[in-house]
C-alpha cells in the first residue's frame, strides 16, 4: 500500500506549527521559511506558504514588516504577536498531548 498521500496529509497538518515554531525563534521573510523547513525535511512550496502566511496574518497570529535587502527589492519579515505566541502555546500543549498519545499506542 503507498502511504505518500498519508504522509502528505500528516504534513500539512503540521505546516502551521511548524512556521509558528520558526517564526517564534526569530522574524523570517517567505524564502527563508522555506529554506528552513526543507533543512528541517519538511517539504513546501510557495505556493503553500504564501496563502497560509496571509490567513496567519488575517487571523493576528502573526505581523509583517518590511525591510531592505542588499540583494534586491525589500522583503516582508513576518513575527509571531502576542496572540501568536499564546496560540503557538496552546498549539504545543497540543502537540504534546498527542506524542504522549503516540508514545502510548507504540508500547513506550
Amino acid at each position: 500500500m503507498d502511504t505518500n498521500n498519508a504522509k502528505s496529509q500528516m504534513r500539512k497538518g503540521m505546516l502551521e506549527y511548524c512556521i509558528l515554531l520558526l517564526l517564534r525563534q526569530k522574524a523570517a521573510y517567505a524564502n527563508d521559511i522555506i529554506v528552513r523547513l526543507k533543512e528541517s525535511d519538511m517539504i513546501v512550496v510557495e505556493g503553500t506558504l504564501y496563502p497560509l502566511l496571509t490567513r496567519l496574518k488575517k487571523d493576528g497570529l502573526l505581523q509583517y514588516e518590511w525591510q531592505e535587502s542588499t540583494q534586491g527589492p525589500p522583503r516582508k519579515y513576518y513575527a509571531l504577536t502576542s496572540a501568536g505566541e499564546a496560540y503557538l502555546a496552546e498549539l504545543s500543549s497540543a502537540w504534546e498531548a498527542l506524542t504522549r498519545t503516540i508514545d502510548i499506542l507504540n508500547g513506550k
